[in-house]
């Protein structure tokens, strides 16, 4: 083999490896809850920016400081078992914006789901419609627990 064929062969199998390499990644960014959870304490602060889950201490700590609960699992999975207290809006549901926006804005919430995903996604959503203290508390089992 030529030099130059030495090059581009050697430059192809680098591109290739770079490409399964952001794969990878990309894939690994997509996993599952436990990695949300494992931060836990490093994203508990309360107006934290993330709207990634809080540790269960800390979240359990804002109810008890007198924080709005609201759960955002569906109604089946409300009625199987909820915290004292909250309110059951479903995330998933087609109304979930028009029922959030009928909350007060200016109090603390803590939202919650099965495991801490959808209430991201619901977090991310109050703060759009302007409230200014709401967390993630993360998943039933790990408050309820």
């Amino acid at each position: 083999m030529t030099p130059t064929r030495t090059a581009t062969r050697t430059a192809r199998r680098l591109t290739a490896l770079a490409a399964v390499g952001v794969l990878l990644l990309g894939v690994s960014a997509c996993g599952d809850d436990t990695t949300a959870d494992a931060r836990g304490s490093s994203a508990s602060s309360a107006a934290d920016s993330s709207a990634a889950p809080i540790a269960a201490a800390d979240a359990l700590a804002r109810i008890e400081d007198g924080a709005a609960v609201v759960d955002v699992r569906t109604a089946e999975e409300f009625e199987a078992g909820h915290l004292e207290g909250a309110v059951n809006i479903d995330y998933t549901a087609d109304d979930f914006a028009e029922r959030v926006g009928e909350l007060p804005t200016d109090v603390p919430y803590v939202v919650y789901c099965a495991s801490g995903r959808r209430a991201v996604g619901a977090v991310e959503q109050m703060r759009e419609l302007g409230f200014t203290d709401v967390v993630n508390g993360g998943g039933y089992d790990d408050l309820a627990g």
